[in-house]
């Protein structure tokens, strides 16, 4: 599968408007889950991501986790590791783009689930490092460990990442299997109408 020029991104405009709407829903799910009594880190990001690359298959789906914490932290605010969080979602911005040619099938299925556990695992070890680098000798001791530490009482707000993850990413998946299967139903319709 080859990526998507603008060109056709604006001429196939139901892609960029999936990317979009995957995009402002993961805002909204980030301004209203604590309201609704959602685990912490349920997220829609990753699979906000995940579906950017599929449908879109051009570099710029990489940046919709980072659209993503950059609106709903406009609105919610950040914490002290701001830095780790946001380079956190710019490099599994980053990581989706190696989803974006993965065909169709099994192998995008095995793809989000590979993206959605890695994704989860970085971000994890990232952010949880960032707390234990900004709030050593504060909140844990230097060295191994409090570094050991700040992953154990980080583990709470990994289950529910991973099994979000686990479930939502695939449907990002299965979701741009169906944009796909709609192209080519409405190619098959088209061709189907004869010339006049």
């Amino acid at each position: 599968m080859r990526d998507l020029s603008l060109h056709e991104l604006t001429r196939r405009w139901w892609r960029p408007a999936v990317a979009v709407a995957a995009v402002v829903l993961a805002v909204v799910w980030r301004l209203v889950k604590n309201d609704l009594g959602a685990p912490p880190n349920l997220e829609l990001s990753m699979a906000a991501a995940f579906l950017a690359a599929g449908v879109l298959r051009h570099r710029v789906a990489a940046l919709a986790p980072i659209a993503v914490v950059a609106a709903s932290d406009l609105l919610l605010g950040n914490t002290s590791i701001l830095a780790f969080t946001w380079s956190a979602w710019a490099v599994i911005g980053l990581g989706s783009l190696l989803t974006r040619r993965v065909g169709g099938g099994w192998r995008r299925y095995v793809a989000a689930l590979g993206f959605g556990v890695g994704g989860t695992a970085l971000f994890f070890l990232w952010t949880n490092f960032g707390v234990w680098a900004l709030g050593s000798a504060t909140y844990y001791a230097g060295g191994w460990s409090g570094l050991m530490a700040s992953y154990t009482a980080g583990l709470p707000f990994l289950r529910p990442q991973l099994l979000g993850n686990l479930a939502l990413v695939p449907a990002a998946a299965a979701v741009v299997a169906l944009v796909e299967r709609l192209e080519r139903a409405r190619a098959t319709a088209a061709e189907a109408v004869p010339a006049r």
